[in-house]
């Protein structure tokens, strides 16, 4: 008797092409799930069930197993750094981690670099053999080169647009950015089969038909 699979699904940006993924591999996932005020969505037919939760908190609720599976951006991934397994690179949202400034930045005796990824940044730098301080904020990074905040920023770029309309400038790409299903160690283990089985599905899509399915990558 097949298990039920707890999913941990990103509300946002992702979530829309996620479902997407999901539905062309054929599960039945509800077309107003991100609308809906539910947070958890149960799918019996499917053998799943999905837990609504920000971005950010995916990982964790998937290492500390209360979802066996979970999708979640590289960023997020390199941030957290929790002890989860990572399954498969599903190719959506994608997008990049970069440095950003405004136009004339030149650098000075003491750097200060604003962003919501304080430990991507500060493991970059270090990495670099660059002293700089790093600022962590929660919203609107892209004001902070504008105040004096910050001489630069380390953030998610898709389109470049809203730096462009900032009148700010992407200096370098640090790494690109995708979203990746994620696995609960234990989970892993003990629904291997039901794992397995999805993985295979998603796979098939992202490879597209007359393509090798290699199931999970590690």
């Amino acid at each position: 008797m097949s298990q039920i699979l707890k999913v941990a699904m990103p509300k946002g940006r992702i979530y829309n092409k996620a479902a997407e993924l999901f539905r062309q591999a054929g599960l039945p996932i509800p077309p107003d799930g991100e609308e809906s005020r539910k947070l958890v969505i149960s799918l019996p037919e499917a053998g799943m069930e999905f837990i609504l939760a920000k971005p950010v908190d995916v990982p964790t609720y998937v290492e500390y197993g209360v979802a066996d599976i979970g999708i979640v951006g590289k960023d997020v991934l390199l941030e957290e750094n929790r002890d989860v397994y990572e399954l498969l690179d599903l190719g959506i949202a994608r997008c990049r981690m970069s440095i950003i400034g405004l136009p004339n930045w030149q650098p000075g005796i003491q750097q200060r670099v604003a962003t919501k990824y304080p430990n991507v940044a500060s493991r970059y730098f270090r990495e670099q053999g660059q002293q700089v301080e790093v600022v962590k904020l929660n919203g609107s990074i892209e004001l902070a080169p504008l105040i004096g905040l910050a001489d630069r920023i380390v953030d998610m770029v898709e389109t470049g647009q809203t730096l462009k309309d900032n009148g700010l400038v992407e200096m370098k790409s640090i790494f690109e950015i995708t979203s990746r299903l994620v696995a609960n160690r234990v989970s892993y283990r003990m629904k291997n089969e039901e794992i397995q089985q999805l993985c295979d599905r998603l796979q098939a899509v992202i490879t597209g038909p007359g393509l090798a399915t290699d199931g999970v990558q590690r």
